[in-house]
């Protein structure tokens, strides 16, 4: 992975942990406009990140549900 994705998915994860801890929605628009002000690269490659997050924990989420069911009727 390369120093702009590094740095994207970094973010991304921080912030959407502090979205998780405090409930605030608008933070991932509030960090993507700083970064934007300063690299349309890096806030690009930054939603992406958080699109994949998020995506990533719907799915995982997905999965437990299938496994509780799973282990509830065996």
């Amino acid at each position: 992975m390369d120093i702009l994705n590094q740095v994207a998915d970094k973010l991304a994860q921080e912030v959407l942990e502090v979205e998780r801890e405090t409930g605030d929605e608008d933070i991932v628009d509030e960090v993507k406009k700083t970064i934007g002000a300063s690299s349309t690269t890096l806030e690009e490659a930054y939603m992406t990140a958080v699109r994949v997050r998020r995506a990533e924990a719907r799915a995982r989420a997905l999965i437990e549900d299938i496994r509780r069911v799973g282990r509830q009727k065996g």
